[in-house]
């Protein structure tokens, strides 16, 4: 028997494969028709939050125009829960067959992520993987006009002069909010006390009554308030100004470099899912988000499109993951 399994090899290698080819063949085969053939049955597109809020807005009209681009009915389901861990679990633990795919806030995930490490069902880097970003809503820096400051590097001054004296309102915990003024304070090495509140709604009504004195907040949020000059912008933090803000100039050309925040949205499969199944979503999405009206929609709801090719999107999810990883272990931030 041994000398019959010796001669064996030199069988096949002689006609030219390996039996590790042999092997491999139907499957890759396989996977590769499946990818010509998808998608032959609509797509689950998970909101982990209750109908109405910017991801649910969002992720409506991210899956219809997804479900132009790709030919078969994108049908959206909320799964509202855990500040948006029980969908995004769900989706982690379904087939990756490209059927089941999450719509999240990126950015609310990344620090999550870190916060609720070991508590999550799911591992955010592991269990899920990018389709694409769908877009970015800027954040802007914001504070009572009562205040006698006018610009960011005017707020590093006073903060320094009054340490442990200014209060900042956030929307909660994990939120973008919280996390882009963690981030200024560790920048510009200030100690400004967090106020938490339920949801962005408390939270601006006491900045602008001046219960507490300072925020960072999304853009579409504050811009009514800062229109009706109930509350005064100081910068907007994305790389380059906005046309939401155009007089606002951004941190960095206050010489506040490092001090870029946006809240991330984008669409997740599970991991696993065929590579070309997630290249031919990513397609189609970048398509979809690459168009004039889309632009437009989303831009209505404060969403800069960000039509980006998967290899992009994953760059950007890891950084985003990394930031806020750093932000949280260099601050000590916990979850309270």
């Amino acid at each position: 028997m041994l000398r019959k399994r010796l001669h064996l090899k030199p069988a096949l290698l002689a006609s030219g494969l390996s039996l590790g080819a042999l092997m491999l063949a139907p499957p890759l085969a396989g996977v590769s028709q499946a990818a010509e053939s998808y998608p032959q049955k609509p797509i689950r597109l998970i909101i982990p939050y209750p109908p109405g809020g910017a991801t649910d807005v969002i992720g409506r009209i991210v899956g219809k125009n997804l479900s132009d681009e790709i030919g078969e009915q994108v049908v959206i389901e909320n799964r509202g829960g855990a500040g948006g861990n029980i969908g995004a679990g769900e989706v982690a633990r379904a087939k990756p067959d490209g059927y089941t795919l999450l719509m999240g806030a990126l950015t609310s995930h990344s620090v999550m992520a870190t916060l609720e490490k070991g508590k999550l069902q799911y591992d955010l880097r592991k269990d899920l993987t990018p389709v694409g970003i769908a877009g970015s809503v800027p954040l802007v820096a914001v504070v009572n006009p009562s205040l006698p400051i006018k610009s960011l590097n005017e707020l590093v001054d006073y903060a320094k002069k009054n340490p442990g004296k200014l209060n900042f309102a956030s929307s909660g915990a994990g939120a973008p909010q919280r996390m882009a003024m963690e981030l200024f304070k560790q920048i510009a090495g200030v100690n400004i006390v967090h106020v938490a509140y339920r949801g962005s709604g408390p939270a601006m009504t006491d900045l602008v009554g001046g219960q507490v004195e300072t925020m960072t907040e999304t853009v579409p949020a504050a811009i009514g308030f800062i229109k009706g000059g109930q509350l005064r912008p100081l910068a907007v933090l994305t790389p380059e100004r906005i046309s939401m803000l155009p007089d606002v100039p951004t941190a960095q050309e206050q010489g506040l470099t490092g001090f870029n925040v946006s809240s991330l949205f984008g669409v997740m499969a599970p991991t696993g899912t065929p590579p070309a199944v997630v290249e031919k979503l990513n397609a189609a999405l970048v398509k979809a988000l690459s168009k004039e009206e889309v632009k437009a929609q989303l831009l209505e709801q404060g969403v800069y499109a960000s039509p980006m090719p998967i290899a992009q999107s994953q760059k950007r999810l890891a950084a985003e993951i990394d930031q806020w990883a750093k932000v949280i272990h260099d601050g000590k931030i916990t979850v309270n």
